[in-house]
């Protein structure tokens, strides 16, 4: 069984464990969704998801954002941590959205790789979830995953996303890193994988090697 064939079953497997797979970041426009996995950088999407909750009460708009004090800001935001970096890119990036874009999300992964704090991973998830543009978010999740079950042999989310694309059906690829999100959490953890009750073991290289 080659690579495209695995990621088929494994795809069929994750659609009936977690059907209702989706980013777990909360969010209400776009741009919330761009702060936010912005602040999800070193931090977990639950953590993130308790400070927007007042975050977005105060700042509302790219504006509000752009013409933000950054020592308040980082306070705002303190606990997702490295702060000073992540409200510095904040602030840098509704700037730009404010002067080039009119405070819109720009529909292309070259405009988005553009804006401050914001990488591919970024970019991708947020392409697919608000304009429907296929992409491959490769988060801590996705690299462990992939590596473990034999998909890449590349450490570099970049190439990981690059092996990725070339296995997993194109209309599938968002989803199927949402799908090992979900399944690293429940399953597959960094430290002790379950193993023996994974679903997808026999198609996993990690499992057959132990």
């Amino acid at each position: 069984m080659n690579k495209k064939e695995r990621v088929i079953e494994i795809l069929n497997i994750f659609n009936e464990l977690y059907p209702e797979a989706e980013c777990s970041l909360e969010y209400m426009e776009p741009l919330q969704l761009l702060i936010s996995t912005q602040l999800a950088a070193q931090c977990t999407d639950a953590r993130v998801n308790i400070v927007t909750k007042d975050l977005y009460k105060k700042y509302r708009s790219a504006e509000d954002f752009a013409n933000a004090d950054q020592a308040e800001l980082e306070q705002d935001i303190k606990s997702t941590g490295f702060y000073r970096n992540k409200a510095k890119n904040i602030i840098g990036c509704c700037k730009l959205l404010v002067e080039k874009y009119d405070g819109k999300i720009p529909d292309n992964l070259d405009e988005m790789l553009q804006l401050p704090g914001v990488g591919r991973k970024t970019a991708n998830l947020v392409l697919y979830e608000v304009y429907g543009i296929p992409g491959v978010v490769v988060d801590t999740h996705a690299k462990r995953l992939s590596n473990r079950i034999g998909l890449t042999k590349n450490q570099e989310p970049e190439k990981i996303e690059y092996d990725l694309q070339k296995i997993v059906p194109k209309e599938s690829w968002a989803d199927f890193c949402h799908k090992l999100v979900y399944h690293g959490r429940e399953v597959c953890n960094a430290r002790k994988p379950d193993c023996e009750n994974c679903r997808i073991n026999s198609l996993c290289d990690y499992y057959n090697k132990h």
